[in-house]
């Protein structure tokens, strides 16, 4: 199953930045520091924890070049 297909498949449940970040290869805070930047939308929990809509995920993915759309 390609990415894009696992990501939809999550429907309507946020990522958190550990999972965001195993996609990318990147550390968990670079995730965050993303989504403080505006380059992907974070919805923020009322403890104040990013979380990652699915698509906006793939978005990014996509116009990163790491997947094709």
């Amino acid at each position: 199953m390609s990415i894009i297909a696992e990501l939809s498949a999550l429907g309507d449940r946020l990522m958190t930045p550990d999972e965001v970040a195993r996609l990318f290869r990147v550390h968990p805070t670079t995730v965050t520091r993303w989504a403080k930047r505006g380059h992907l939308r974070a919805i923020r929990t009322p403890g104040g924890l990013h979380r990652f809509p699915p698509s906006e995920v793939v978005a990014l993915l996509v116009a990163a070049g790491a997947v094709a759309s």
